[in-house]
């Protein structure tokens, strides 16, 4: 079986409610989806999704057809690792982060669809399943929600099974931060557990006197309390704290993760499928983790579920609210039994 076309399309609007965090405002539903197809009639799908910025989609879908398409036609796609070996390679001289690994990663995770599509299974299946379910909370906190919406949306997110929820944090005073989490707290419950995401906007110290206040709270784990690339200030907040610190989804590659964990960074990595280069790479980064005993829990749902089925550290998945047809079973989602990573986009 070889590689007979790799077709990227594009599409974006603005979003039908904007939602905001404390470094930015995600405005658009923006996708590009990859479709690879084969010499045995087997495709394979990808969509990566953007919140922001209009053009970008429209861009990558041209990186991935120009540049990084004609170096995968006839290739064997089951030897997924050496095509994204190749591609990494072919755009050094530009860099190999940013779009171009945004592209790798859709490119790998459609070869990992075709792969267990041929073979009739589903890819968690074939990189090595460590569970059959894995556990969930639900991302239902945006900043922009008043007092009254974060309330509403918590108690959905308990009713529809989630086992705890997480809260967007980083308003201009600790004051309304906290507020904000004892909001979240009555609507959940006290066993139920809440995290907070800081989305990279405190200085050290700033994280050190807010995390003191989380703590104080119970607060499961504190979301990128510093900029991603702050590896000392992580480390330094995850000796000063005793709330786990989480990390990793502004990160690309396996490479960058390695500093993550050598400098003892984050007691919980969490990449990103896109930024961090695909089912691949998260997988590699899953397994590194593990051997330094740090838990991993997704950046984002999708098909980074396949990933979480076949790693022992996996932690939990990030979900919206559940869809129509959407369940959990104690707080768990279960590893899907169709084919590759799930039905194609519609």
């Amino acid at each position: 079986m070889r590689v007979t076309a790799v077709v990227a399309t594009a599409g974006a609007g603005p979003r039908k409610r904007p939602v905001r965090d404390a470094l930015q405002t995600l405005d658009t539903d923006g996708t590009c989806r990859v479709r690879i197809e084969t010499s045995d009639g087997v495709t394979g799908h990808a969509t990566i999704g953007f919140g922001r910025l209009p053009a970008t989609p429209q861009v990558l879908s041209q990186l991935i057809n120009l540049e990084l398409a004609p170096a995968v036609v006839g290739k064997d796609p089951a030897l997924v690792r050496e095509i994204r070996d190749h591609l990494r390679r072919l755009t050094e001289y530009h860099g190999s982060t940013g779009l171009a690994l945004i592209g790798i990663a859709a490119i790998d995770i459609a070869l990992w669809d075709v792969v267990g599509r041929s073979l009739g299974r589903p890819v968690w299946r074939i990189l090595g399943g460590a569970r059959d379910r894995v556990p969930a909370y639900a991302m239902v906190g945006w900043l922009d929600y008043d007092h009254e919406e974060l309330a509403e949306k918590c108690r959905l997110a308990m009713d529809q099974g989630f086992r705890g929820v997480k809260v967007k944090v980083g308003a201009p005073t600790l004051a309304e931060d906290l507020r904000r989490l004892e909001v979240a707290r009555e609507a959940i419950g006290e066993r139920a557990l809440l995290m907070v995401d800081a989305n990279q906007v405190f200085s050290v110290k700033e994280a050190l006197r807010r995390g003191r206040a989380y703590e104080e709270l119970g607060c499961y784990w504190f979301e990128e309390p510093v900029r991603a690339d702050d590896e000392e200030g992580l480390a330094l907040l995850s000796r000063r704290l005793s709330i786990p610190i989480a990390a990793g989804e502004n990160l690309y590659g396996r490479r960058q993760f390695r500093r993550l964990f050598e400098q003892h960074s984050v007691d919980i990595v969490q990449p990103d499928l896109r930024r961090a280069g695909g089912l691949t790479e998260c997988l590699e980064v899953g397994l590194t983790a593990d051997a330094f005993g740090i838990a991993y829990a997704s950046h984002g749902g999708g098909a980074h579920l396949h990933v979480l089925g076949a790693l022992s550290n996996a932690l939990f998945l990030e979900s919206g609210l559940l869809g129509e047809g959407e369940r959990l079973v104690d707080g768990c989602r279960l590893l899907p039994e169709e084919p590759g990573i799930g039905p194609p986009p519609v």
